[in-house]
């Protein structure tokens, strides 16, 4: 049997490895997209020849606190940002830190009754927004926390700004194969909770097409949750790059670009108003510049 530390340890190593992966992925679309690229973007401008070699920049972070004076290291994380042709703003970040929780904060996160407010918390998170308005946004996020208490939490969706239906089944259909692996109900329910999770109430509408979420993943068997989260995160990076690849060189005008800067305020709204994930991070003392990489580079409100 596997100890709580060796656990911690096997997915934090996992989540920093994943994170590079998923990374290469989206680099070598870039990569891609230049070979063939004329200079001009879809809607008819000019590219900024800067971004010919658009690789992802890393920074690490320190998570500390003061204690008597003396500096207390409570984890530390590593930050992705890259600005391309084809990803107008794409980050993807990894943390792994510990502490204790706010009172007022404490009594939303299970097992902090019996662990004192203190916590353990490890994951990946991937935002991309896209250049063109034809290739969707996405969000994945898969995750471990420990209180007294320890489970697992993730799932990844899509966000286009212009639905495609094959795109949307395509996506579906990967995360339900993910699934029915795992167990018969599990796909009904997490994508019922994806879609409850990212409902936008002050707008009456969903924040995109859907996919699965889950939290609080613990069925007894450590292993096979295990499995689950961390095939969660390579199905998404799987689904999503092929997604990318279809529409990346189709071309857009103005009412197009338009509509993808309006999602992206819906976008925005709801990480700011309604992402638990947002809240955890800032709630925690994590990276703020970390978990606010989702918000948008541009969005519009009309």
């Amino acid at each position: 049997m596997i100890d709580l530390a060796n656990k911690k340890r096997i997915m934090s190593d996992w989540f920093a490895q994943i994170r590079y992966t998923i990374a290469s992925q989206c680099e070598n679309i870039e990569k891609e997209f230049t070979k063939n690229f004329n200079g001009v973007y879809g809607d008819g401008t000019y590219a900024d020849d800067s971004k010919n070699n658009a690789v992802f920049s890393h920074n690490s972070w320190h998570r500390e606190h003061d204690e008597d004076s003396e500096k207390q290291l409570l984890g530390s994380g590593k930050t992705g940002i890259m600005k391309g042709h084809v990803f107008e703003k794409i980050g993807i970040n990894f943390s792994h830190v510990h502490g204790k929780f706010s009172e007022k904060f404490a009594h939303e996160i299970p097992g902090t009754d019996k662990s004192n407010g203190n916590f353990w918390a490890s994951g990946v998170s991937f935002v991309a927004h896209p250049r063109n308005p034809y290739v969707p946004a996405a969000h994945m996020n898969t995750r471990m926390i420990v209180t007294s208490k320890s489970w697992f939490g993730g799932g990844g969706d899509l966000n286009p700004a212009i639905e495609t239906p094959k795109d949307t089944q395509d996506f579906h259909q990967a995360f339900k194969t993910l699934c029915d692996d795992y167990n018969d109900t599990a796909y009904d329910k997490y994508k019922k909770w994806c879609d409850d999770y990212f409902y936008i109430p002050h707008r009456k509408k969903n924040r995109g097409v859907g996919g699965i979420f889950y939290d609080y993943l613990d069925s007894g068997d450590w292993h096979n949750d295990m499995n689950f989260t961390k095939q969660t995160a390579k199905v998404f990076g799987d689904i999503y790059t092929d997604i990318v690849k279809r529409h990346m060189y189709k071309t857009w005008n103005d009412d197009d670009k338009k509509q993808q800067l309006l999602y992206r305020g819906l976008y925005a709204e709801y990480n700011l108003i309604y992402d638990r994930g947002t809240r955890f991070g800032l709630m925690s003392g994590g990276n703020s510049d970390a978990i606010l990489m989702s918000l948008p580079p541009i969005a519009h409100w009309d």
